[in-house]
């Protein structure tokens, strides 16, 4: 069983309910056959994730999401191993999807996906690995109801 620990460091009106962040990463996680496992998903302001981009990446800026796997030792056992931490600034998420004419909960549901796929090992470096894993988080959003987070003007919110 996957165990999914939500932290709120934003104001949680903010971000979908922590269900929700639930159901998308346990869907990533099942739709790779991933083995039980820990996650974290942290939820932050912007000043919190321009401090990490900046240590973490030499970028001193905001973005969407970070991803930190974890990396233990074969010689510590754990009940379930733990994969690492998913953090996702809620404000520049918000504001992302309403730039981009999305659903917020497509938008956030692609986060966290995309979140998930980078702690199982994948990465968009080069053309092929990102098609690789575009692919695998099309297919995830499909399951989950969402359309294609990759195509323009898709995930409109036509009630706005």
């Amino acid at each position: 069983m996957h165990h999914i620990h939500i932290q709120y460091a934003a104001d949680k009106a903010l971000a979908p309910k922590s269900a929700l962040l639930r159901r998308w990463a346990k869907a990533a996680l099942i739709s790779n056959k991933a083995k039980p496992a820990e996650v974290t998903i942290r939820i932050v302001d912007t000043d919190e994730m321009t401090n990490l981009n900046d240590t973490y990446r030499g970028k001193p800026k905001s973005t969407n999401v970070l991803s930190f796997p974890l990396s233990v030792p074969e010689d510590i056992q754990h009940d379930v191993p733990i994969l690492g931490d998913i953090v996702i600034c809620a404000p520049y998420v918000n504001h992302e999807a309403q730039e981009q004419g999305k659903l917020q909960d497509a938008h956030w549901a692609h986060m966290v996906v995309h979140g998930i796929f980078h702690l199982l090992g994948y990465d968009h470096e080069t053309d092929q690995e990102a098609k690789t894993m575009e692919s695998l988080e099309i297919a995830v959003m499909h399951t989950l109801g969402f359309t294609n987070p990759y195509e323009t003007g898709e995930n409109i919110n036509h009630h706005d």
